[in-house]
């Protein structure tokens, strides 16, 4: 039975070395050809990195092979494996539709594309086989410009059937800059009844407090705990979430030690703050769901308690989900139904 719910997972980030490597080999011969096999690109691919923004780079190499003709092939995959592999129940995507419109087009184009986008994958998520609750969640870019993003907010809010929310990704230190950009447009999205969250607190550069009271949830939200604490009760107070994806932080060089994260989960936890575990980019750390859970669980950064609090937190947070709860309580009340209850 599907038990879990992924919040943050992105799309880009979602394909596994071996489905992206047999792509390449039947669509791209000149990308095969940088490598001497499929261990080699499997390493370069999953390798880790010294920053963030050398990590996203390998979004681009993505980005660019998922086009509307080629999107059905990676979403089938990545949702069978998801369902077969991690036991979801429950899956948001991130992505930016924008760099998934060709390039060659105007930029006023590429935004009238992005409906196409959505649409896409949104059909393509619904396979009768693998049932999954499925919904997008719209990244906003820190390298695109104002007009750019504000279309993605309009967009989500426009195609609620697939889209719950929306985000800012990109590079947190890149936000600075254009701060008061980044506050109107998630007032606009709020007024629009749009959810939202965004990449903050990721690394030491994505310190933004004034973005802070935008925000349902946080995507990361580990320097808060870390190098923030004082922000800890009035994310409680707002019932925020953080959106903590444990390998990311080995990945891109933010962490130096996955047991670092104790103090994020002890500090949340005394807080009364929520959190979510998550993957984050599942195909590039070559890591599925349930190892972030028994990674955690086996350097002693959490006890089984609290990752079922984790694991209970992901559903009530989860924008799109029915349900609010894990499945295995509402396969509970079927199986010890209370008494004098009939079951319909």
């Amino acid at each position: 039975m599907a038990l879990y719910a992924e919040l943050h997972r992105h799309l880009g980030g979602s394909v596994v070395p071996r489905v992206l490597w047999r792509y390449f080999q039947r669509h791209s011969e000149e990308m095969v050809s940088r490598f001497d096999d499929y261990p080699a690109f499997e390493e370069f691919y999953t390798k880790p990195r010294n920053t963030l923004d050398e990590y996203l780079e390998l979004h681009t190499l993505v980005e660019s092979v998922q086009t509307v003709e080629t999107l059905p092939y990676f979403i089938y995959r990545l949702l069978r494996g998801a369902y077969i592999f991690e036991n979801l129940a429950y899956l948001e995507l991130r992505y930016t539709p924008y760099l998934r419109t060709p390039e060659h087009l105007s930029q006023s184009e590429r935004i009238d594309k992005m409906a196409e986008i959505v649409d896409v994958v949104g059909n393509a998520s619904q396979i009768p086989e693998y049932p999954i609750v499925t919904s997008q969640i719209l990244c906003m870019h820190s390298r695109l410009p104002y007009e750019v993003n504000k279309a993605i907010i309009d967009l989500a809010s426009q195609s609620k059937k697939f889209v719950c929310a929306i985000d800012v990704a990109g590079g947190d230190r890149y936000y600075a800059e254009r701060l008061d950009e980044w506050i109107k447009l998630y007032e606009y999205a709020l007024s629009l009844g749009v959810n939202t969250t965004g990449h903050l607190y990721e690394t030491t550069d994505g310190s933004y407090p004034e973005l802070l009271p935008f925000l349902k949830r946080i995507g990361h939200g580990i320097q808060i705990p870390l190098r923030h604490p004082q922000l800890l009760p009035d994310l409680a107070r707002r019932g925020q979430c953080l959106e903590v994806c444990p390998t990311t932080y080995m990945k891109t060089g933010t962490l130096d030690d996955i047991r670092q994260l104790k103090i994020v989960f002890d500090k949340c936890f005394e807080a009364g703050v929520d959190i979510a575990i998550c993957t984050d980019n599942a195909g590039l750390h070559n890591v599925r769901l349930p190892f972030e859970y028994e990674n955690l669980l086996t350097y002693d950064i959490i006890s089984f308690q609290q990752l079922q609090a984790c694991q209970d937190a992901a559903f009530k947070h989860a924008f799109a989900s029915p349900y609010h709860q894990r499945p295995a309580s509402l396969l509970s009340g079927i199986i010890n139904p209370q008494p004098g209850k009939v079951m319909a």
